[in-house]
């Protein structure tokens, strides 16, 4: 019963081709080389390599070795009538069973044409060609496109396209300095100069050699922090274990040739930067923004970085050339110091082991870029190619070019239809939102591939989601993450977005990162530096986090999960006025503070006070048109159920709920039909829908965007029915929640609420 239920899998797995290819000759076309179980099907697959060569060669030529191939392939076809008779046995089990039995058919005349004669023969030649035309075809497709038709579709439908045609272009392993750069002496002069590597910020980050004491004080002893005021960043917050905080002071002029920039960088970067640059900016300073000089002065010294003031609408681009900048920068000279190595290596005498050529890690992966959507990895590579590229008649060779636009693009015509949103959700979700993406980019200073494979990529930019689905879970067959090894540069952009995705593709990607490989993967160990073989590459590991807010699981990835032994700097700006100025409706906003022991008693102690004191004094029909604003999708289904418990006339709206059903629920509750709305602050953050009809607002918690407080409070205005009703708005909140609560009354107000002996706080706005 197995076999027969193999062979019925096997049959649904196959197309018509190989369905058709499988009835004439009882065999799998040896293009796709993974069926037959037989020892003879190894002599087959040598038909897929010449059938690939031939393509080259003369028609004749061609025609005489498929032939002879083909031959052989009869010849074992007529030695085991079993296995053919099995096969047509499984096949007519199947479930196409209309379609097998002629299948069948046509294998008995078949071969009772192969008995026959050799006129048969010569038409199955035909149909043999036909098959292996069709399968060069396909194959010269995806190699045109540098395709593998190996991928593992392990975890999505499709195959995974992987670039492996320029392999051996982009090998760091058999590539040289001379042939890397067209100006080897200067690379050689360059290299020479020992004051010049002693002061380059990479040279020192790298070579620096820590000692099992610093390692073990890094993993026990608390950071010690100190403070700094920059003109532009703010308020800083440097720390470090190590030794003695060393605050960086602001420079305010930058000179380029001070940055220690690789060669074509210096000259690219000012052209290429020069759209965020205004007149204001002095002339000995003509490459940074202010924030931008103040932003790379900390990433060039490898230090942890995080900023929590990214803004989609006016610094997000701004941020992005600078870290791109950064790590460009970075693997460029990495890759420059192992070509150049490779060099020596060659030139040397043989049997001279010399141990000064340890220059990689256990993998190639250098820098992990982590973002949201396809459209912000499509400007990155942008951005990289104009870094690269050092004038318009030296462009650069970017294989796949063309796939990756059409991938990670946007279609023009698939544009939303012309609905009001607000400028930054306009910013947040430009061109192509798709969210499951990774892709490899292998870089030398004259080419770029993309689609390379990770263990031949020098950067990976993905999405969270992406990054899980090739990590996988404990227990699964087919999961990887060595690829994570040796990541020197991590990037996480946007971070406030994957809260609003799912945050534990984050925290999974960090328990995965810097972890020693369960392979080698083909590396050279004696060039290996020494901090990845002690597995300390997490201490050297660079991590860059940009934020539009500040949220207490973001600065605790921070905290937790970033070991540089440089240090960190963090900034921290507090909030003077909060988003609560920009209510325009005249308002009274109840703030109630409830009392929770800890941290993970929060969540109960809300709800118990929710339906204890605040619903019962909403349950009367005069508080009707009632919105209860619920940032967590598991608190909503909580009070989902509780709703329909005490069987209350209610209507919901989350992130999963249908069209239709909004629609439904929308005309609800401004009809008066319905009482209370649940609505999900992740519906809001990915629809902006405006919802009339609201005249008693409650926030079940404080939201994690401080300006979707008023932009929800401000929805009541939208109804104009000509009736002055009276407003109300009800927030809870606890002391867990000081940094939203800043973000929504100012820190001097939070202080107070905080402090205070009464419970019970009330805000009016909108009066004249």
């Amino acid at each position: 019963m197995g076999k027969r239920r193999g062979g019925r899998e096997l049959l649904r797995s196959l197309s018509k081709k190989q369905k058709k290819h499988l009835r004439e000759f009882g065999e799998e076309h040896p293009f796709y080389d993974k069926v037959s179980g037989r020892p003879e099907a190894t002599q087959v697959c040598e038909l897929s390599e010449t059938s690939d060569k031939s393509s080259a060669e003369s028609d004749s030529e061609t025609e005489v070795e498929q032939v002879s191939v083909y031959r052989k392939l009869l010849a074992t076809l007529k030695t085991s009538p079993e296995s053919e008779s099995e096969e047509e046995e499984d096949e007519s089990e199947s479930e196409e069973a209309g379609e097998s039995e002629t299948e069948m058919d046509s294998e008995g005349s078949q071969e009772t044409g192969e008995a026959g004669g050799s006129e048969e023969d010569k038409n199955d030649v035909l149909d043999q060609e036909e098959a292996t035309d069709t399968a060069e075809q396909t194959l010269a497709q995806e190699q045109a496109d540098g395709g593998d038709t190996s991928c593992d579709p392990s975890h999505g439908v499709t195959e995974e396209f992987t670039d492996v045609k320029h392999e051996s272009e982009f090998s760091l392993e058999t590539n040289f300095m001379e042939e890397e750069s067209g100006d080897c002496n200067a690379d050689k002069r360059e290299s020479t100069s020992s004051q010049a590597f002693s002061e380059d910020p990479f040279k020192q980050h790298m070579d620096k050699e820590l000692e099992e004491k610093e390692v073990e004080k890094m993993s026990t002893l608390p950071k010690t922090s100190s403070q700094s005021k920059w003109p532009r960043l703010g308020q800083l917050t440097f720390s470090s274990t190590l030794e003695k905080c060393k605050t960086l002071k602001a420079e305010k002029e930058v000179d380029v040739k001070q940055l220690y920039l690789h060669k074509p960088l210096e000259s690219t970067w000012p052209k290429v930067n020069k759209q965020f640059l205004s007149s204001a900016n002095k002339p000995s300073d003509p490459s940074f923004t202010p924030l931008q000089r103040e932003l790379f002065c900390i990433m060039n010294t490898y230090r942890d970085l995080f900023y929590p003031e990214r803004n989609a609408l006016t610094n997000g681009e701004e941020i992005r050339h600078a870290y791109c900048l950064h790590a460009l920068n970075h693997v460029l000279k990495a890759n420059a110091q192992v070509l150049s190595n490779n060099a020596k290596r060659r030139d040397q005498k043989p049997g001279t082991d010399n141990d000064d050529y340890r220059d990689q890690g256990l993998t190639r992966p250098k820098v992990l870029m982590i973002v949201p959507f396809r459209e912000c990895a499509l400007r990155i590579v942008h951005i990289f190619i104009s870094l690269l590229e050092v004038n318009d008649k030296r462009k650069i060779d970017v294989s796949n070019k063309k796939r990756f636009k059409g991938e990670f693009g946007s279609d023009p015509e698939e544009k939303p239809p012309n609905l009001k949103r607000p400028e930054d959700y306009e910013a947040v979700f430009a061109g192509n939102i798709d969210d499951h993406f990774r892709i490899g980019v292998a870089i030398l200073q004259k080419s770029m591939r993309l689609y390379a494979p990770f263990y031949s990529s020098d950067i990976i930019i993905a999405s969270p989601l992406g990054m899980r689905t090739i990590i996988g879970a404990e227990g699964e067959k087919k999961r990887d993450f060595d690829f994570l090894s040796s990541i020197e540069i991590l990037v996480i952009d946007q971070a406030d977005i994957y809260l609003m995705q799912n945050w534990e593709h984050v925290l999974h990607l960090m328990k995965h990162i810097n972890l020693l490989p369960r392979d080698s993967h083909g590396v050279d160990f004696s060039r290996v530096r020494m901090l990845n073989l002690n597995n300390w590459s997490k201490y050297y590991r660079q991590t860059l986090l940009f934020s539009s807010l500040q949220d207490p699981q973001i600065n605790s990835v921070f905290n937790k999960h970033c070991f540089n032994y440089v240090g960190q700097v963090a900034v921290r700006n507090v909030p003077l006025s909060g988003s609560i100025s920009h209510v325009v409706v005249q308002l009274p906003h109840v703030f109630r503070r409830l009392e929770a022991e800890n941290v993970t008693s929060v969540i109960d102690t809300r709800f118990q006070f929710f339906i204890d004191k605040v619903l019962p004094e909403y349950r009367d029909a005069i508080m009707s048109h009632t919105l209860i604003y619920v940032p967590s999708y598991f608190d909503y289904v909580r009070l989902r159920n509780y709703f329909k418990k005490e069987e209350l006339n209610f209507t919901h709206i989350c992130e999963y709920t249908k069209k239709a059903g909004v629609c439904r629920a929308r005309r609800f509750f401004l009809k008066g039909e319905k009482q209370f709305l649940l609505f999900t602050e992740r519906f809001h953050f990915y629809k902006r829908y405006t919802i009339k009809g609201i005249r008693n607002l409650i926030f079940y918690e404080l939201p994690t965007y401080s300006h979707f407080y008023s932009e929800i409070c401000n929805m009541m205005k939208a109804t104009d029915n000509g009736v002055d009703a009276t407003w109300t708005c009800t927030v809870l909140y606890s002391k867990y929640d000081a940094q939203k609560l800043a973000a929504v009354v100012g820190i001097d107000r939070t202080a107070q609420m905080l402090q205070s002996k009464k419970n019970v706080h009330l805000f009016v706005t909108g009066e004249n």
